[in-house]
């Protein structure tokens, strides 16, 4: 990816502690790397990590073969830290996993601060929703990496202020 590109992408970024993101994030050259599913799960660890070290509250994610959406609450840390965290950690224990070297992620990821509580809901159904719209399965259900907080009686946190 040109420079230029990447530097676009963080234009205008800030990261505002409780502040909820939509974050996603590619595989390098669109490789379908998570239709293993233990490559899946060893993002969803590092997404996992980022919040038992209080970086991030994960609301809903989906891991799809090439990518991944993840809507979340930043709690301490940067968008550009968590990121480079999840993306580095899960590289390598995915490079490990599969006996691979080298550039897992596209550099860079892209992000979008929600900020009306409709937002908040509408992301969470558009996340989960997505193997379903890519034909990958029938009913969401039947995709086996993705999580969202609603299913486990947890209350969502309210938007943010404008």
């Amino acid at each position: 990816m040109p420079l230029y590109k990447n530097c676009r992408l963080r234009t205008g970024r800030f990261s505002q502690r409780g502040g909820i993101y939509l974050l996603t994030a590619v595989v390098k050259h669109r490789t379908p790397v998570f239709r293993d599913f233990v490559s899946g799960r060893c993002v969803v660890k590092e997404m996992m990590n980022a919040q038992h070290w209080n970086q991030a509250q994960s609301l809903a994610w989906v891991v799809m073969p090439d990518h991944l959406h993840w809507l979340m609450q930043l709690e301490a840390a940067s968008l550009e830290s968590l990121m480079r965290q999840v993306k580095s950690r899960s590289s390598k224990a995915v490079n490990e996993r599969i006996a691979r070297t080298g550039q897992l992620w596209q550099a860079g990821f892209h992000d979008r601060a929600l900020r009306k509580e409709e937002d908040l809901l509408a992301s969470a159904r558009y996340i989960v929703a997505n193997p379903v719209r890519a034909g990958l399965v029938k009913r969401v259900g039947d995709y086996p990496l993705w999580d969202a907080v609603w299913l486990h009686n947890h209350q969502p946190p309210s938007s943010p202020p404008l």
